[in-house]
């Protein structure tokens, strides 16, 4: 058999552990600029700290009662999730489980919010100044002519807006919507939603969290019992309508009798406007009758049809608040820093022992 010599690439334990040695050999030898480079990333991090501002956090927590998702299906429905079964919701609602915490997060129902009026420091503004002034946008526009005289006001109708408008609530909505405001159902089982709103200023998340819980709260009353209300009003200009006539041919009834006092027996022709009156009211009685019934029954159905929204608990002052703390920031800016540093070592090393 032929000897053949047969190159080996493969580096072994001792000469890993060498190369592991030249690399700690390196980097130790640079130990003085890393140092100085945590130290200095150390007081970037403890400076930050001192000018991040704290974290207020509003917590509102409500539940929902449905009449009409409850009966025997939702009954079932629930024994089963007892056991630890998912068959799902009714199906029939738009308003169930994640669309319910998705119409919290809805542009439409946040900007409706920003136009709520509240009073801060005696003076009535909306919740869109509000948060314009915490940020400090003012000072930057008031060198742009375009920004300088652009109001929220609380009465402010939404349609007279202009594209200027659009662009700041569209901005202040994603600020919102990225990481100020959360709206989940922590348990499927439990029909109690959370909604947090996180911002710098304590009022802002107050006042923010209470504004879209009742905003959103009235909106999906009415269009929940949108139906059953539209249906009672008809009834009631029904009956309105009704009632109106009856008491016009009840008048007619009085007014041909009157017409006919002592009248000659022969000329019974001169009675027929008086029973043709009569009929009416007759008519109109049954009429009535019935149509009262039915917008009885349609205010009971509206009060059925219209969900009950319980508010558990209500974001209380002192809120919570969330700092950035001081060792926290040391740590981490020390941390990063020599990360950096150590990284640029490497990738300067590497780079040299390519080109040489």
């Amino acid at each position: 058999m032929n000897n053949q010599s047969v190159s080996n690439d493969e580096i072994s334990l001792k000469e890993l552990i060498q190369k592991g040695k030249e690399w700690w050999d390196y980097l130790l030898s640079q130990w003085k600029i890393i140092l100085i480079a945590g130290f200095i990333g150390g007081g970037l991090g403890l400076a930050y700290s001192f000018s991040k501002k704290p974290i207020y956090t509003a917590t509102l927590t409500f539940a929902l009662e449905d009449e009409k998702s409850g009966g025997g299906l939702g009954g079932a429905l629930g024994l089963a999730s007892s056991f630890g079964f998912d068959l799902g919701g009714g199906g029939g609602s738009i308003f169930t489980s994640s669309n319910l915490t998705e119409l919290f997060k809805s542009r439409t129902m946040v900007e409706k919010t920003l136009l709520t009026p509240v009073n801060v420091n005696g003076k009535v503004i909306s919740l869109a100044e509000m948060y314009i002034q915490n940020n400090k946008w003012r000072s930057k526009w008031n060198d742009n002519p375009k920004f300088k005289n652009i109001q929220f006001l609380p009465t402010a109708n939404r349609n007279y807006f202009t594209r200027v408008h659009d662009s700041i609530l569209g901005i202040i909505y994603q600020n919102l919507s990225k990481g100020s405001l959360s709206v989940a159902q922590k348990d499927k089982k439990i029909a109690i939603i959370s909604m947090d709103v996180s911002s710098d200023n304590e009022l802002f998340s107050l006042y923010f969290c209470e504004a879209l819980a009742r905003q959103v709260g009235e909106f999906y009353v009415d269009t929940k019992s949108k139906k059953a209300r539209m249906n009672m009003e008809i009834l009631e200009h029904q009956v309105d309508s009704v009632r109106t006539a009856l008491n016009t041919a009840i008048t007619g009834v009085a007014v041909a009798n009157d017409n006919t006092f002592n009248l000659n027996p022969a000329l019974n022709v001169r009675r027929a406007p008086s029973a043709r009156r009569q009929v009416d009211v007759q008519a109109n009685t049954a009429i009535l009758t019935e149509l009262v019934k039915q917008s009885e029954l349609a205010k009971v159905t509206l009060r059925k049809d219209t969900p009950l929204i319980q508010v558990i608990d209500r974001p209380i002052l002192p809120l919570p608040k969330e700092r950035f703390g001081k060792v926290k920031g040391v740590l981490l800016g020390g941390i990063l820093t020599d990360f950096f540093v150590i990284f640029f070592f490497i990738i300067k090393r590497i780079w040299r022992m390519l080109t040489s």
